[in-house]
C-alpha cells in the first residue's frame, strides 16, 4: 500500500508522556543569578580600561537593559565626550567635563545615573537615588525626554521638577522619584517645604551646563542645595564653556575630579567644525531692516534669532506677524507662562522651516534637529553667550551657518574678545539693494494699534538697559549709540525718556567736573611749587608775573579764598555755601576798570563811572507794628516768651502736696523692685487687666441701657405721630365704601413706581400717602363735614352781632 501524502506528525498521534522534571528556576534562584550578574557587572566596570579600537556603547560594562534603551533610541555609536568620561563615571568616580555644543554631554551623564543606580539595586522605597540639575525649563525637558527613551526597560521611577506649575501637583509625587531632573529654584522650594523630600541617600549629583547655572544668579542657590545633599556622592558636572565661577564651584563640590576635554588646546575647537561663522557691520537703526529682508529671502530654512531682552522678541514677533512674511513665525521667552514656552518649544522642534525669535534662555543645552541659520541680531555678551548660541546649530556632524550683527562701535572689542577664544569670524557685506526699507510700516502700525507703540517703547527702554548693564565697556558704549534714529527705525514718534540714562549723564558730567578740579589743582601745586623755589624776596620778575596772569583769575582766587569752614565749625547755611560758589568774580577786574574809586578830573572821566553812596530816607526807622497782621504779632510774642521763660508745664499735686507732672513716668526699675519682681509684674498685669474688664462690663450695661432707652422712646415717638394722625383724620376711616361696578374683584395695588412726570417730579409725603388709600366717598364725608362746621360757626356770630 503507497503512502498517503499528510501531515508529518498526525492529530492523532500522541506524545510520549515523559516524567517531569521539578523546577529549577524558582525565584530564590533568579535572585541569586541576578545577584551575581550585578556583582559581575560591578567587577567588569571597576576594572574596564579603555582599548584603542572602542567605538560603541556595546562595549561598555552596562547593564542589558540600558543598551536595549540605547538600542531602541538609535544611540550606537560614542562621541568623544562619552569615549573619555563613560569609564570614569561608570567606576563611580567624579568627573568634571567641557565639551563643544552639540558633542552629546547628555547621554554622557544620564548612562551613569542609571548604571549606578542599577548595580547598587535602587528600588521605591531607597528614595531619592540621582538628581540632575539644569539652568532652563526646556533644557531640564530635553533630558527627561532622553531619560524616558533610554531608560525605558529599567524599574526606576523619573521625575520632573521644574517651574510654572503648581507646587501641590509636584509635591504629592516626589517623595517616590529615585531619579529627580529639575531647575535650581524650584528644587530649593521643595527641600524648603516639602515635608518628606529627603536627600540624605543620594548617590549621584549632576549639574549640567554649570556655568548657566552660575551666570543666572544661582549660585546661592546652588550653594544652599549642596549643604542640603550628603557628602559621599557621586558628582558630574558638565559645561561647553569652563570659567572662573565653574572652577571655583568644582573646587567646592567634586573630590578628585578626572577632568574631561580641559586641555590647552580646548579653545580651538569650542565651535563646531562644520559651522561656518559670519558677521556684518550694520547701524542700530539698520538692524530689523535687514532682519527682514534675510527672513523674506529664506523663506524654506529654519532660522533660530537671538535678541538682548524678552521685550524685544515679543516686539519683533507682533510686529512681523502683522507684516506676514509668508514664514512661521515663533517667540520664547522668560517672561512666557510654562505651557506656552513648552508649546513653542516643541513647535519648532517639530517645524521644518520656521523662524523661532528667542532670547538666551535657547542658547543653552537645547537641541533643536536641522537648524539652518543662527542670527544673533544683538551682540552676546561675552566669548561663551556666543559659542552657546552658535551651538544651536551644526551639531554632531550636520552642518551649520551663523551671522552675527555688529555695529561699528562694537566691531573691534567683540572680534578681540572672539579672537581670545581662537574663534575666526569672516565678515561679509549686505548689498543695500536688496534690503527693503520697513520703517514706514513700522510707523503705519505703531499709529494704528496703540499696544504695538507701548512694546515698541518697552524694546527701546530694554535695549538700552541691556547695553547699560554689560561689564565690557570696550564693546557697549552706550553714550555713541543713534538714540533718536533708533526710535524712529522702530516706528515710534519720538525717544522716550529712561532715566537710567539720564542718571549715567548726570553722573558723566559729575566726574567730568571732578577731572577739571583735579588739574586745577594739579597745576596750582606746581605753581606753589616754583614759587617756593623762587628766591624769598617780596618782589618777583615779569616773567612769573606773566605766568600768574596767564593762568586764570581761578587760581588767585582759589589762593585769596578764605579756609573753607570745616564740619566742627557750626552749622553751615545755604548763604555759606552761595559765598563759597566758584566763578563768583569772573566780572571783577571789568568792573573795577569801569568803578574807578578815587576822585579824578573831570576831564579825564569818559566812560569811567564815579562811585556814589546814596543814603536811602529813613533806612533805619523800625517797622511800624500797624504794617504787620495781627498773626504776625501774635506769634513773635508767642516765640518771646517761650525764649524767654520757656515751655510751660501742666502740674497736679498728690495727697501730699507734691507737684508731679500730668503724664509722669515711673522709674522701671524701682516700680519693678517695689512689685517683688516678675510674679508681682504679673500681678499687677492681672489686677489691671480684670478692672479693665470691669470697666469693659460696666460700659456695656450703660451701653445697652442707652440703647433700650432710646429704643423705647423712638417707638413712643412713632405712636404719638399715629395716634395724632388719627385724631386729624376722626371718623373718615370707618366709613363704608360704596358698591362698585367690579363684580366683587378688585385689582391689587403693587406699589410700583409711575413713570416720572413734569409734575410728579417729588415723592409724595406721608400725609398724601395716607390720603390715596382714602375711598372717593370719604372724601366727599370729610368735605361735607367741615361744610356743616364752617356754617355753624357763621351763624354764631351773627348772631352775636
Amino acid at each position: 500500500m503507497a503512502p498517503e501524502a499528510g501531515p508529518s506528525r498526525p492529530k492523532f498521534l500522541k506524545k510520549s508522556k515523559k516524567p517531569l522534571k521539578p523546577a529549577v528556576k524558582t525565584a530564590k534562584i533568579r535572585r541569586l543569578s541576578e545577584k551575581q550578574k550585578v556583582e559581575a557587572l560591578e567587577r567588569d566596570a571597576m576594572s574596564f580600561t579603555s582599548p584603542e579600537g572602542l567605538k560603541t556603547f556595546v562595549e561598555l560594562p552596562i547593564s542589558e537593559s540600558t543598551k536595549r534603551g540605547l538600542k531602541t533610541a538609535f544611540f550606537v555609536d560614542m562621541t568623544d565626550i562619552q569615549l573619555q568620561s563613560l569609564p570614569a563615571s561608570l567606576k563611580g568616580k567624579d568627573v568634571l567635563g567641557a565639551a563643544r555644543t552639540g558633542s552629546g554631554k547628555t547621554l554622557a551623564f544620564l548612562v551613569p545615573v542609571l548604571e549606578i543606580l542599577y548595580r547598587r539595586k535602587w528600588g521605591a522605597s531607597d528614595g531619592l537615588g540621582a538628581l540632575i540639575i539644569s539652568p532652563t525649563r526646556e533644557l531640564a525637558v530635553q533630558i527627561f525626554d532622553v531619560l524616558r527613551s533610554i531608560g525605558g526597560y529599567h524599574s526606576f521611577s523619573a521625575g520632573l521638577v521644574i517651574g510654572g506649575k503648581p507646587l501641590k501637583d509636584e509635591r504629592d509625587r516626589l517623595a517616590r522619584m529615585n531619579i529627580l531632573v529639575a531647575t535650581p529654584g524650584r528644587l530649593l522650594q521643595h527641600m524648603d517645604q516639602t515635608v518628606g523630600f529627603d536627600a540624605d541617600n543620594l548617590q549621584m549629583l549632576v549639574l549640567d551646563e554649570a556655568d548657566r547655572i552660575l551666570d543666572m544668579g544661582f549660585q546661592r542657590t546652588l550653594t544652599a542645595l549642596l549643604s542640603h545633599l550628603p557628602k559621599s556622592r557621586q558628582t558630574l558636572l558638565f559645561s561647553a564653556t569652563q570659567t572662573q565661577s565653574v572652577a571655583d564651584l568644582a573646587r567646592l563640590s567634586l573630590k578628585d575630579p578626572v577632568s574631561i576635554g580641559i586641555h590647552a588646546d580646548s579653545e580651538e575647537t569650542a565651535t563646531p567644525q562644520n559651522l561656518e561663522q559670519h558677521y556684518t557691520v550694520c547701524n542700530l537703526d539698520q538692524k530689523l531692516d535687514i532682519l527682514w529682508s534675510f527672513i523674506k529671502t529664506h523663506l524654506q530654512s529654519k532660522t533660530l534669532v537671538f535678541m538682548s531682552s524678552c521685550k524685544q522678541v515679543r516686539f519683533v514677533f507682533e510686529t512681523f506677524c502683522k507684516m506676514h512674511p509668508g514664514i512661521p513665525l515663533l517667540h520664547l521667552h522668560g517672561k512666557q507662562k510654562q505651557s506656552a514656552r513648552l508649546t513653542m518649544y516643541s513647535k519648532f522642534t517639530t517645524s521644518s522651516h520656521a523662524v523661532l525669535f528667542a532670547t538666551d534662555i535657547a542658547a543653552r543645552g537645547l537641541d533643536f534637529p536641522s537648524v539652518d541659520w543662527v542670527l544673533q541680531l544683538d551682540a552676546p555678551e561675552d566669548a561663551e553667550t556666543y559659542i552657546h548660541r552658535v551651538g544651536r546649530t551644526a551639531r554632531y556632524e550636520s552642518k551649520g551657518k551663523s551671522l552675527l550683527f555688529l555695529m561699528p562701535t562694537e566691531e573691534e572689542g567683540m572680534k578681540a574678545a572672539l579672537a581670545k577664544k581662537g574663534i575666526e569670524v569672516q565678515k561679509i557685506k549686505i548689498r543695500p539693494s536688496k534690503t527693503q526699507n520697513i520703517e514706514n510700516q513700522l510707523q503705519n502700525l505703531a499709529f494704528q494699534d496703540p499696544e504695538i507703540k507701548y512694546l515698541g517703547q518697552r524694546a527701546f527702554v530694554s535695549y538700552l538697559r541691556s547695553v547699560y548693564i554689560h561689564k565690557d565697556k570696550s564693546i557697549f558704549k552706550l553714550a555713541e549709540l543713534p538714540v533718536e534714529r533708533y526710535a524712529e527705525s522702530l516706528g515710534l514718534p519720538g525717544a522716550p525718556k529712561i532715566k537710567f540714562l539720564s542718571k549715567e549723564l548726570a553722573k558723566q558730567k559729575k566726574n567730568a567736573s571732578r577731572t577739571i578740579e583735579a588739574a586745577q589743582a594739579d597745576v596750582l601745586k606746581e605753581k606753589q611749587e616754583k614759587e617756593a623755589e623762587s628766591d624769598d624776596g617780596d618782589e618777583t620778575d615779569f616773567e612769573d608775573s606773566d605766568i600768574h596772569s596767564s593762568s586764570g583769575e581761578e587760581a588767585e582766587n582759589e589762593e585769596n579764598k578764605p579756609d573753607k569752614p570745616g564740619k566742627n565749625c557750626g552749622v553751615r547755611t545755604k548763604y555759606d555755601r552761595m559765598f563759597e560758589r566758584k566763578n563768583q568774580n569772573i566780572l571783577s577786574s571789568h568792573y573795577s576798570k569801569l568803578i574807578d574809586h578815587d576822585p579824578v578830573s573831570d576831564e579825564d572821566d569818559f566812560i569811567t563811572l564815579k562811585r556814589a553812596n546814596h543814603d536811602l530816607p529813613d533806612g533805619d526807622k523800625p517797622l511800624d507794628p500797624a504794617d504787620i497782621s495781627k498773626r504776625k504779632l501774635k506769634l513773635s510774642k508767642a516765640k518771646l516768651a517761650i525764649a524767654k521763660n520757656g515751655v510751660n508745664k501742666k502740674l497736679v499735686f498728690d495727697d501730699e502736696g507734691k507737684p508731679h507732672e500730668l503724664y509722669e513716668l515711673q522709674d522701671a526699675d524701682k516700680w519693678f523692685d517695689e512689685k517683688g519682681g516678675l510674679m508681682g509684674v504679673q500681678e499687677e498685669g492681672k489686677k489691671f487687666a480684670q478692672g479693665e474688664r470691669s470697666k469693659m462690663n460696666v460700659a456695656d450695661i450703660l451701653d445697652k441701657e442707652e440703647a433700650k432707652q432710646k429704643k423705647k422712646e423712638k417707638k413712643r415717638k412713632r405712636k404719638d405721630r399715629e395716634r395724632d394722625a388719627d385724631s386729624e383724620d376722626g371718623e373718615i376711616k370707618a366709613v363704608v365704601a360704596g358698591v362698585s361696578d367690579d363684580d366683587g374683584y378688585v385689582s391689587p395695588d403693587f406699589d410700583l413706581p409711575d413713570a416720572p412726570s413734569d409734575e410728579d417730579c417729588w415723592p409724595p409725603t406721608k400725609k398724601s400717602k395716607i390720603a390715596s388709600f382714602q375711598e372717593p366717598s370719604q372724601e366727599r364725608a370729610l368735605a361735607a363735614h367741615t361744610l356743616e362746621d364752617e356754617e355753624e360757626l357763621a351763624l354764631r356770630l351773627l348772631r352775636r352781632h
